[in-house]
């Protein structure tokens, strides 16, 4: 089978991630892909193997300096006009955008160059490049119902769920059990590299207040910002209580396979590695997030009694660990929600999404 793809995304993980497990969907079923992004994306070349990676100008309208929105502005167009003649060259048969600055350019030049368009949102508000592109796109794919901003034309959005990395995929289901009366509690902390203090500051002690009984029992692996995971080594150490700590964990999908409890934000792809593994999680969001997106995700789990969310600004330590003291000490309802968290999960999610681009191709 042939034909090629261009796959369109932000630099960032959360837009590259889910473009990452399309991107090898497509390639196991034979297909060429080029994923386009911006210069922060070369360094995820490793992560699209036997994919071709271009970059575009793209620039965000960031402040209220007309000098800058006018170098913005010429700097969408060098990208818009940069992608028409990359997508000319190529002459793919579907491009999909996946949000970001560099999507942007990347689409418009795909819509003046009539080439089949979707569109996908990883999370529960559509995003703001999302919602500039969203009218020239053909298909708008979605994570979750949109909370806010839900395009004009509901019949052009299919939910399919947020395709996740196949490391995450191939442990769907895997199986739950609680923590028993004596044994261990298995929490695992991630996440929190922009306001980390909620996650490497408040977690840690909160986990140090909770009773001598649960205390002992803890087995804490926490994956933390570089210049944070000193202080919590040490926080765990003072405390006696048995962590791991690292900045980056290579396996974080089996360490989420073995946690009894899961804290963590609430980002599009957290949460689908989350619900197809099937873990329960206290879920706080970052506050800073646009369109406060991030709340809207964990109120999809939250809704389905598979998530508890805190926000923020309502934590401290003394209330996560009242909060924990009681989760912890009632594992019938951490089974419960590993459950609801597991009937929310969509493994097929990059599989479905790799249908629609090909059925894009088709119809062209």
């Amino acid at each position: 089978m042939s034909g090629t793809f261009v796959l369109a995304a932000g630099g960032t993980g959360g837009h590259l991630f889910p473009a990452q497990a399309v991107a090898n969907e497509l390639m196991r079923r034979g297909r060429h892909v080029v994923v386009m992004t911006d210069g922060r994306g070369q360094h995820y070349g490793a992560a699209f193997p036997g994919a071709e990676i271009t970059t575009v100008p793209a620039a965000t309208f960031a402040g209220r300096s007309p000098l800058k929105w006018a170098a913005a502005a010429a700097r969408i167009l060098a990208g818009i006009f940069s992608a028409f003649r990359a997508l000319r060259r190529i002459r793919p048969q579907a491009v999909i955008g996946f949000g970001g600055y560099p999507s942007l350019p990347v689409m418009v030049a795909a819509w003046l160059a009539r080439i089949p368009r979707a569109l996908h949102e990883q999370n529960a508000v559509l995003g703001r490049v999302n919602r500039v592109i969203a009218p020239v796109a053909g298909i708008i794919a979605a994570s979750f119902p949109f909370a806010r901003n839900a395009p004009k034309n509901a019949g052009r959005v299919k939910i399919i769920g947020n395709p996740i990395r196949d490391e995450a995929r191939a442990l769907t289901g895997a199986p739950y059990a609680p923590p028993d009366a004596h044994g261990p509690i298995h929490i695992l902390i991630f996440g929190g590299s922009q306001g980390a203090a909620s996650l490497s500051d408040i977690v840690p002690a909160a986990l140090s207040q909770l009773s001598r009984d649960l205390r002992v029992r803890l087995e804490i692996t926490q994956q933390c910002r570089p210049d944070d995971a000193a202080k919590v080594k040490e926080h765990y150490v003072t405390e006696g209580l048995k962590a791991e700590v690292e900045s980056f964990f290579s396996d974080l999908p089996s360490r989420i396979v073995a946690a009894h409890l899961v804290i963590c934000r609430s980002g599009a792809s957290t949460l689908g590695e989350i619900t197809v593994i099937g873990r329960p999680a206290i879920l706080i969001p970052y506050p800073h997030a646009m369109d406060d997106h991030q709340a809207a995700n964990a109120d999809v789990l939250t809704n389905e009694n598979a998530a508890w969310m805190v926000r923020q600004d309502d934590l401290d330590a003394p209330k996560l660990a009242k909060m924990l003291e009681q989760i912890l000490s009632n594992p019938s309802e951490l089974a419960e929600r590993a459950a609801n968290a597991a009937k929310l999960g969509r493994p097929d999610a990059a599989a479905r999404l790799a249908d629609i681009a090909e059925s894009l191709g088709v119809r062209a």
